[in-house]
């Protein structure tokens, strides 16, 4: 699939301080139209994609914990230009993804994932995922079958690919945010799988009694942080 990766960049904007709900609010209608555009690149890999596409949109994902999601992408690119995604061992990809911690491991991850999602020969995995009607159960799914992938990772994934809109990416600096617009009373000392769940509950409320979609609030939290949005 050489040079055939959907193009993607760092959507950059001025970052915001505001602490308050109705400050959150006037960021997010400045920031629309980027959200806007970032949410319409992952809708067109749903509806446009290649199976090998949205696979690498797996790959990416299996790259992100502990790890920048900027060096994550170059890192698929890198395989990518090199025709290695879909046809290399577990050392290749290692030495490749340089850029990506835990890279052994990650790199296993992948070839498992490709063997998977592999049928006669080729990646399979579109016609797998419109199967289910309920996204909540195709992340368990996921998450039950795919090997470096939880509960995180999984509505990252479906998010990316345009189908994982209402699920919640949780991570420490989604986890902070919603803590400080008080969605939730305290930083998760540990993150199991009663408390993601519990945690995402209350992301939803608060998504409805802001007004602010459920598949904006990651993003705009993140611009708010960084001064931009990737994916």
């Amino acid at each position: 699939m050489k040079n055939k990766l959907i193009p993607i960049d760092f959507l950059k904007t001025p970052m915001d301080n505001s602490d308050t709900i109705e400050g959150l609010k006037i960021f997010w209608k400045k920031v629309l139209p980027l959200i806007s555009q970032r949410e319409q690149h992952f809708d067109d890999v749903w509806k446009k994609g290649s199976e090998e596409e949205i696979f690498a949109e797996l790959v990416f994902c299996l790259f992100t914990p502990q790890s920048k999601a900027v060096s994550c992408w170059a890192a698929v690119n890198a395989l990518a230009d090199k025709n290695m995604i879909f046809d290399s061992n577990e050392e290749d990809i290692a030495e490749t993804i340089s850029g990506v911690r835990f890279k052994h491991n990650k790199a296993k991850y992948v070839v498992e994932a490709r063997n998977f999602f592999t049928l006669n020969g080729k990646i399979k995995i579109k016609e797998k995922l419109a199967s289910f009607n309920d996204i909540y159960e195709l992340r368990k799914w996921l998450i039950a079958n795919v090997k470096g992938i939880a509960y995180k990772e999984a509505g990252h994934f479906l998010r990316n690919i345009g189908i994982g809109k209402d699920l919640a990416i949780l991570d420490r600096h989604i986890l902070r945010n919603l803590k400080v617009y008080g969605a939730i009373e305290e930083f998760p000392k540990n993150l199991n799988v009663k408390t993601y769940l519990e945690i995402e509950k209350k992301m939803q409320d608060f998504a409805k009694e802001t007004g602010i979609p459920m598949s904006h609030l990651d993003m705009l939290f993140w611009c708010k942080n960084t001064g931009g949005i990737f994916k």
